[in-house]
């Protein structure tokens, strides 16, 4: 009896000159660049990602994301095996798998699935969570490496002060003489103006780009989003980014005029996701959604990095304003403002298990957000990066509810 031949699919080469070649190479070349720096004897750093990248950028310095490389190395499968590293050592399996995964990278210093050169250095900013804080901690000590912390407060108002301003200019200001220092390399004002019109220029396209998900149905899947993001955590600085994201909102548009998209199939409802992406399972939460026809339109994190701003002290104003950083009603009030303008039908909301603070807010947010926009509201329990913390049966059963709901909404409109 003849064996059978299983004749896999191949993709198409994408074009060079589309945005998603272009932004892949970029997300690439940060690695790559870091590996050739430290090469060459230059000291290269890990950094937080809502770090201000304008400071390494203007300065020079190479650095790269363990986020992204803990969620790179989680999509690709080896969420798991780094965890259990880390827990071998002592680290318990409920705090942040990103840092699970990071600190056992830095202990055995290789991942086939994603690699990056050692740090000389880490830089950390705590306006994302407070786990960072004692990751980056952990990172130095174990490294023996300087720590450079930036303390951006919880901002309980809607403005941010002249006072908290000046207290976090100090930081920006301590930080790049002490990175000055490390590198031997020096701050340049003219280069700074550069790298923020750079950074400036890619938000904009950015948000332009995200903004096309207004339109019914949407240009392209939204989980495309939470692919690109990378560019905009790593590289907001770089001419080729804006050059990039300027292409993306281009091509977004001459969807909507064309009638296309990048989401695959009949687009049915629309929601919001909200909550970081659960990396190992990401086919199985996309198909989830796309085979009832949802499509993910918008997500907080995505328009969260897209930071406009004049001078140094209003780049300042930007990074105070972040969504985990910003008094619950003004982060509710954003996430409903994304509802509302995109159309959106339900929101899914993934409850990460290492994030309980988060969690427990987001709960009450959720129910606001829900009433505020007259839409259904459900959640599931998962992890970004360990996928032994996920259950499809869960997933699947709450999508499912969602679904029969919006589609009871839709026909008693009809």
């Amino acid at each position: 009896m003849a064996e059978e031949v299983v004749v896999k699919k191949t993709r198409p080469p994408l074009d060079p000159n589309s945005a998603k070649f272009k932004l892949g190479q970029i997300a690439a070349k940060a690695y790559s660049d870091a590996m050739e720096a430290k090469a060459r004897g230059e000291k290269v750093g890990w950094i937080s990602s809502n770090f201000p990248v304008e400071i390494p950028e203007t300065l020079g310095i190479h650095v790269c994301y363990p986020e992204n490389q803990a969620a790179g190395i989680a999509a690709r499968g080896g969420g798991a095996r780094l965890c259990e590293v880390a827990e071998a050592d002592g680290y318990s399996n409920d705090i942040c798998a990103y840092a699970r995964i990071s600190l056992a990278y830095a202990k055995i210093k290789d991942a086939p699935e994603q690699n990056m050169p050692q740090p000389d250095f880490v830089l950390c900013c705590n306006n994302i969570c407070n786990c960072m804080i004692k990751w980056y901690e952990n990172l130095a000590k174990d490294l023996n490496i300087p720590f450079i912390m930036l303390d951006i407060p919880f901002n309980p108002d809607n403005e941010v002060s002249d006072e908290q301003v000046a207290y976090v200019k100090g930081q920006f200001l301590a930080a790049i003489k002490q990175l000055e220092e490390i590198t031997g390399k020096k701050w340049s004002d003219e280069r700074f103006k550069e790298v923020m019109e750079n950074s400036c220029r890619t938000s904009r396209a950015w948000l332009d780009a995200t903004a096309q998900a207004k339109y019914t149905p949407s240009p392209f899947n939204g989980f495309d989003l939470l692919n690109h993001m990378a560019v905009m955590v790593t590289a907001r600085g770089k001419v080729e980014a804006a050059e990039a994201m300027e292409t993306l909102a281009r091509e977004y548009k001459e969807n909507h005029a064309n009638g296309k998209s990048t989401f695959r199939g009949e687009e049915k409802h629309r929601i919001m996701f909200e909550g970081i992406a659960c990396w190992p399972w990401l086919r199985v939460t996309a198909t989830g959604l796309r085979d009832r026809g949802i499509n993910m339109v918008t997500t907080i994190y995505a328009d969260a990095f897209g930071f406009i701003y004049d001078d140094f002290d209003s780049m300042i104003r930007a990074y105070c304003r972040v969504p985990n950083s910003i008094n619950l009603e003004t982060s509710r009030d954003k996430r409903i403002k994304l509802c509302k303008d995109n159309n959106v039908e339900g929101l899914l909301v993934h409850v990460n298990r290492s994030c309980k603070l988060w969690s427990g807010f987001m709960n009450e947010m959720s129910r606001q957000i829900g009433e505020a926009c007259d839409i259904p509201v459900t959640s599931f329990d998962g992890d970004q990066a360990d996928p032994r913390n996920f259950s499809e049966a869960q997933y699947d059963t709450r999508v499912q509810g969602l679904t029969e709901i919006m589609e009871t909404r839709k026909e008693a409109k009809a």
